[in-house]
């Protein structure tokens, strides 16, 4: 993707709406359709990093009540020219086709890279990502298991969708509860897992969410690991203008 001049491309994750009531997530529910609404200004895309919501799931002839606003304001951004690319996150990840068939945003189910401008990002939500998480890891098995999604979806929506809510609120669907503070650079997972696919191959940047704290880690002369923050506690989110790469808060 190139970027045209005076353009910039954003990067925001985890924003919970939902939790812990809709009601008390409608005031950052707003906020963050106020920012959609200003960087439409001149955004040549859009990535949303997961977590959008603290649940979701997609029935074949239902989805999850609420979201108006949000949802709203990017079927209006979408409609008008502007790409916008979601990753889904590990509170969200029972997406299924209604973001493209709707909104007409793509929806990735694990990290894609990015060629913006001559900067090749390594992009994704970072759920499981890294040496350890492994209790996660299981339970994410489960979740995304066939047989299991089956299960639920045999559930009336009423009674599956507050089982779920619940469970996202009280135990934060294995979020972890590290969230909220730094581990130190050489127990960042994320960080850790950026330095080892650059063996691989070189990225320049690796932007990831799930963290819910911003960061920004040097992993070498030429390549950074950034983590978006969310939307519940710092606001931030990610620009980048074609050259450089910036962390700010709204």
């Amino acid at each position: 993707m190139q970027i045209p001049k005076g353009k910039k491309i954003y990067f925001a994750s985890d924003n919970h709406l939902g939790a812990p009531t809709a009601e008390a997530s409608l005031p950052r529910e707003k906020k963050f359709v106020a920012w959609l609404d200003e960087v439409k200004q001149d955004a040549a895309a859009i990535f949303l990093l997961g977590d959008l919501f603290d649940f979701w799931f997609e029935y074949k002839t239902v989805v999850p009540k609420g979201f108006t606003r949000t949802l709203g304001k990017l079927a209006e951004i979408s409609d008008s020219g502007i790409p916008i690319y979601f990753f889904v996150g590990n509170h969200d990840m029972w997406m299924a086709d209604y973001f493209k068939t709707e909104l007409n945003i793509p929806v990735y189910h694990k990290p894609k890279e990015f060629l913006l401008n001559n900067t090749l990002f390594y992009i994704g939500h970072g759920d499981g990502l890294g040496p350890e998480d492994k209790g996660y890891k299981r339970m994410k098995k489960v979740f995304t298991n066939p047989f299991f999604k089956w299960l639920f979806r045999w559930l009336h929506p009423d009674i599956g969708m507050r089982i779920a809510q619940y469970l996202s609120v009280k135990n934060k669907l294995i979020s972890g509860d590290d969230d909220a503070k730094f581990l130190g650079e050489e127990n960042e997972w994320l960080a850790q897992y950026s330095k080892k696919k650059l063996e691989e191959k070189h990225r320049d940047i690796f932007v990831f969410g799930h963290r819910h704290l911003p960061l920004e880690i040097t992993l070498s002369n030429n390549s950074k690991y950034i983590n978006l923050g969310d939307w519940i506690q710092y606001y931030t989110y990610g620009v980048f203008d074609g050259e450089s790469f910036e962390l700010k808060k709204y």
